[in-house]
């Protein structure tokens, strides 16, 4: 793991640790056993690329440890998500993806709660699993699917965390750097796999790094780039090859209407 990964796990052990004290597992897993009305993450995503169209899912972030401040203003993540929701009319997102972490993205299980709740579309909770408890916790505030990030985990934990999540409903995306996590991810059930175009180390952005792990991604998988997808030409260069999902979230932050720039970015 690169070094600020290495942190932000450390972080996150001694939050959940605290949050157990709060909130003992027995509690948080009863609460999530409680709340049944998921929405289907995958079937909306595979519904729109039968519509021939991408599968976006669009990203409601704050902030970053990289870039800082990312959308500057006014982050009312209700405005945001309707935005995602509704496009230009003809091009919107498939679902959702909402930072929750606080002390290095500027998000919160809020946003998502709030996000969700404005309009009908399936959530992401986008943080960093290290506990069970955090699954059982993501069902509790509303999420659809929740991320696993192969570099923060080993082999067990995901397996774990996937039967979870999968046992309450949700979906997982299972997020890789490289062919090693990629040969990691696809021991899982879950068809998501997502692959992160930033380098852990140097954080430098290639749409190669999708490309390069395309082939090993059976037919029966769904392959999401994340990371680096700012331009039409980004989009076609990915189409091209056979990727049809999506996880874009900076470039539309900046955006004074998000929803609009996505329409235009898939066009």
């Amino acid at each position: 793991m690169s070094d600020i990964l290495n942190k932000i796990v450390a972080v996150k052990h001694e939050e959940v640790a605290a949050a157990r004290k709060r909130v003992p597992l027995e509690a948080i897993r009863a609460d999530a056993e409680s709340r049944v009305l998921t929405r289907d993450f995958v079937g909306a995503m595979r519904a729109k690329i039968a519509a021939g169209q991408a599968a976006v899912i669009a990203e409601i972030k704050k902030a970053s440890p990289s870039k800082g401040v990312i959308r500057s203003g006014e982050f009312i993540p209700a405005d945001l998500a309707q935005s995602y929701a509704e496009g230009d009319g003809a091009i919107s997102a498939a679902c959702l993806s909402v930072l929750t972490d606080r002390q290095f993205f500027q998000g919160s299980i809020d946003y998502l709660k709030q996000a969700r709740a404005s309009c009908g579309l399936p959530v992401l909770r986008k943080d960093f699993m290290v506990d069970a408890w955090q699954v059982y916790e993501s069902r509790a505030i509303g999420a659809d699917c929740i991320l696993l990030i192969a570099a923060c985990l080993d082999d067990a934990q995901m397996r774990d965390f996937e039967a979870i999540a999968l046992s309450l409903g949700m979906a997982v995306l299972v997020e890789v750097h490289d062919a090693a996590e990629m040969e990691r991810a696809l021991k899982l059930r879950t068809p998501l796999v997502g692959v992160n175009n930033r380098n852990l180390r140097s954080f430098e952005v290639s749409l190669q790094t999708t490309l390069d792990l395309r082939s090993s991604v059976p037919a029966d998988r769904l392959l999401v780039t994340e990371s680096g997808i700012a331009t039409r030409q980004d989009v076609k260069t990915l189409r091209d090859a056979g990727v049809d999902a999506f996880l874009v979230g900076e470039s539309f932050m900046r955006a004074e209407e998000p929803g609009e720039a996505l329409a235009q970015l898939f066009r």
